[in-house]
């Protein structure tokens, strides 16, 4: 009978600062410790006083070490430890440790949940996971950045919050925010109103996060100001767009002739980010997604970037994670 070898076992001991109460490191009830537990079964971990101390597989133990080391960094920002950001943490160190990260960057766990984009309305509105952290600091770095992945992954709420801080610090003089009405294509003319009313609800999700980072109050004067603009695809034809933050959602929704439309439409110190999820395109017929498209056309173009979030940065409910991935792997099995 052939054995299996033995994991190389190792023992580590953390102490935990006194300013840091044990509460804040291991959760109300123990609620964070449970989730440390949970993700590390082999693992035997023990809390005495102040003291946190790990026996197990060696591998282990140092993610458990790097995983306390990064927890004291965060708690020593001020901002609280969640059970999902303990999550968070440990899926990226994990990355990390089996080379999966995906790029050469470096960032921990600590920098990624304590960089604030925003702050508004007694929330502050930052990136969860890692793949969000490199979205928004391309968004910095390039002129024009497409932000594809499945939906809750945040693509169009950063975005926005990102247009909102350029505002607010005078980088830009006002924000257009675009959808293509698709949906609504052939039954506009059922629904009642004004055609503003009938595209309306196409439009709504950005108005709602809108709401979300400045004072309602203060939208309908920005948007008479013309300082904020939210308007369907077609109203960007044969413009052209200065000074200004740019977000299209629901990109994969446009037409490859709309999206190279929309994408010429960039003037003088402006920025462009695209919204979309290529697994959801809607269009009739045989028309091809401008966004599938892009992707071919721009890759490799300097100072276009292409960020890609998956079904781990989902931060809606957990469920929705399992439920894209369970899509994913139906679409798989069927050849779609």
């Amino acid at each position: 009978m052939t054995q299996t070898p033995t994991q190389p076992q190792a023992r580590a001991q953390f102490t935990v600062p006194a300013r840091h109460p044990m509460v804040t490191v291991l959760g109300s009830s123990d609620s964070l410790l449970r989730v440390i537990e949970k993700a590390f079964p082999a693992v035997d971990i023990h809390v005495r006083g102040n003291e946190v101390s790990a026996t197990g597989d060696a591998a282990d133990v140092a993610l458990i070490q790097r995983l306390f080391d990064e927890m004291m960094l965060v708690l020593r920002t001020g901002l609280p430890m969640t059970e999902d950001a303990v999550e968070r943490s440990i899926a990226m160190l994990r990355a990390t440790a089996n080379g999966t990260a995906g790029e050469l960057d470096t960032e921990t766990p600590a920098e990624v949940l304590t960089q604030n984009i925003l702050s508004s309305r007694g929330r502050t509105i930052r990136p969860k996971t890692l793949n969000q952290k490199r979205y928004v600091d391309a968004i910095d770095k390039h002129t024009i950045v497409f932000g594809i992945g499945p939906a809750g992954t945040g693509k169009t709420y950063l975005a926005m919050a990102k247009a909102v801080q350029a505002l607010q610090s005078k980088q830009v003089n006002r924000i257009i925010l675009t959808r293509p009405a698709v949906e609504a294509g052939e039954r506009l003319g059922f629904l009642p109103g004004t055609l503003y009313e009938k595209i309306d609800p196409y439009l709504r999700p950005l108005y709602d996060a809108l709401h979300d980072m400045l004072d309602p109050d203060s939208i309908p004067r920005l948007m008479a100001a013309g300082t904020i603009e939210v308007a369907p695809l077609a109203y960007m034809r044969g413009r052209t767009l200065n000074d200004a933050f740019i977000i299209l959602d629901e990109a994969q929704n446009t037409s490859a002739e709309q999206m190279k439309m929309f994408l010429t439409r960039l003037g003088f110190d402006s920025k462009i980010v695209v919204t979309g999820d290529v697994t959801q395109v809607d269009l009739p017929g045989a028309t091809k997604s401008g966004l599938r498209q892009v992707v071919d056309i721009l890759d490799g173009v300097d100072d276009v970037h292409f960020s890609r979030l998956t079904s781990q940065d989902v931060v809606r409910h957990k469920l929705v994670g399992r439920i894209v991935d369970a899509y994913e792997q139906y679409d798989d099995r069927n050849g779609s």
